[in-house]
Order: C-alpha cells, then sequence, then structure tokens
C-alpha cells in the first residue's frame, strides 16, 4: 500500500473503502486527491489558532497557484503527487480554491446565513471534490451536473451524520435545527440524488467510482427526512454490516 493510500484509509475510511471498487489505475490516481482533502479538512482542527489554520490553509493555496504557474512542485508527500496529478488531468485550479475557502468555515465556525449558504458550502466542498475525481478518471463537461448533484447529496448526508459531532465542538452546523428544517434539508438532498441517478448515461462508466463515494447517501437522507431528530443526537449511520454490503452491491452492479 502506497503512503497516500494508506493516509486515505486512516483518515478517510469510507471514501478509502468506495475507491477500492475502482481499478487500480484509476485508484492511484485518486489517492493524491483524496490525501489533499484530508490535508485541507485537518488544517483547521490542528491548532485553536486562527492564524495558524489560515496558513496551513494558505501552503495548499499556494500549492495550487504554483500549479497554475507551472512551477515545480513543491517537497511535499502529498503537494508533489497532486501537482503532478493536477497538471497531468488539467484540473481547474479554481475548484481547488473553492475546496480551500470552504474549509475557513471550520476556522472559525460562524452560523450559515441561511440553509442556502450551508448547500453553497457543501457544493464547494463534497460538490468540488466529487467533480475534480470524476475529472480525473475521465469525465467531461456534460457530467459535470449530475456529478455535483452526487457530491451535494453525498456531502449533505455525511454532514447530518457529523452534526452532534459538530455542536460538541462548538460548530452550529445547521442554520435552523427544527425538525421542519432538518427534513427540508433531507429532501432537498434526496431531490439531488435523484436528479444525478437520473442523469447517470451522462456519467462515463469509467469516473463510476468517483461517485460511488456517495453509496450510503440515500438511506442516511431517507432516515433524516423520516426522524429528523436523529441529525441532532445522532443514529444515522447504518451498521457496518449494511454499509459494507451495500458498498458490495453498488461497485458490482456499477450502480451509484
Amino acid at each position: 500500500m502506497t503512503a497516500l493510500a494508506e493516509m486515505v484509509r486512516a483518515g478517510d475510511p469510507d471514501r478509502y473503502a468506495a475507491t477500492l471498487a475502482a481499478p487500480l489505475a484509476a485508484q492511484q490516481k485518486l489517492w493524491p486527491l483524496y490525501a489533499f482533502n484530508l490535508e485541507i479538512a485537518r488544517a483547521p482542527w490542528a491548532t485553536r489558532e486562527p492564524m495558524i489554520a489560515e496558513m496551513r490553509l494558505q501552503f495548499w493555496a499556494d500549492v495550487l497557484d504554483d500549479i497554475a504557474a507551472g512551477k515545480p512542485a513543491r517537497a511535499h508527500e502529498v503537494a508533489a503527487p497532486l501537482s503532478a496529478l493536477w497538471q497531468e488531468a488539467e484540473l481547474p485550479v479554481a475548484l481547488g480554491h473553492d475546496m480551500i475557502a470552504a474549509r475557513r468555515w471550520d476556522i472559525y465556525r460562524t452560523l450559515f446565513a441561511d440553509a442556502a449558504a450551508l448547500e453553497a458550502h457543501l457544493d464547494a466542498s463534497s460538490g468540488a471534490l466529487m467533480w475534480l475525481a470524476a475529472q480525473v478518471l475521465g469525465a467531461g463537461a456534460g457530467a459535470e451536473a449530475a456529478v455535483r448533484a452526487m457530491g451535494f447529496a453525498a456531502g449533505l448526508a455525511n454532514w447530518f451524520v457529523a452534526v452532534p459531532e459538530l455542536h460538541a465542538r462548538g460548530c452550529p452546523a445547521l442554520p435552523d435545527r427544527s425538525d421542519a428544517a432538518i427534513r427540508g434539508l433531507a429532501e432537498l438532498g434526496l431531490a439531488r440524488l435523484a436528479q444525478a441517478r437520473g442523469a447517470r448515461a451522462q456519467v462515463p462508466p469509467m469516473a463510476a467510482p468517483a461517485l460511488l463515494v456517495g453509496w450510503q447517501a440515500g438511506g442516511i437522507l431517507a432516515r433524516a427526512a423520516k426522524f429528523p431528530a436523529l441529525v441532532r443526537e445522532g443514529g444515522l449511520y447504518p451498521t457496518e454490516f449494511r454499509r459494507r454490503g451495500g458498498l458490495m452491491l453498488r461497485a458490482v452492479s456499477g450502480r451509484w
């Protein structure tokens, strides 16, 4: 196992498990991107000093700017392979900057103004990451709407699961904690999931592993819509048996 694969396995086990359904060549392309996501996700939580957290995120913003400028890769276990991948796949640097900007919420943890602000946050983080991963695996511009819709649904499902922990850490994760507001968000996520699956033909099969990351989204969002209190209290996550079984079935069928 490569160092990047081990990093993702330890820090993002669900995404790692989903990626194992991809051919080895595809896995090796996704590890640097997913390791980059882990690095920027961890940065705000590695310190209580906002300035230091900002500096950590700025490092990755500078890495992306170096890529855009064609400068040599920085001597870093993630930055170097990330730079090679970004240039090889001709990925848009702006999407990486969107992901970094979204992580600044984790530094300051201010209340989202409304549901639209939370939606924008999820699109800039989970949506952008999934779209980058799909492009790495060969998806063209015609797949963007479907991939981003799937990325939003997966991101919202993961966000709902994380709400109790975020609140325990003093993060106002939901602009409105009422049952009605949570149900409305869950229904929006389910609508985006249906949108993505309705446009499945626009996503080439070779890019499917990027979307398989959201294999749990439907079940989690449906439970959140039916039992909104579970979002506040915890208990949305399926059992390990159901998770593994669901992933295996989707990996075999290729139907994310």
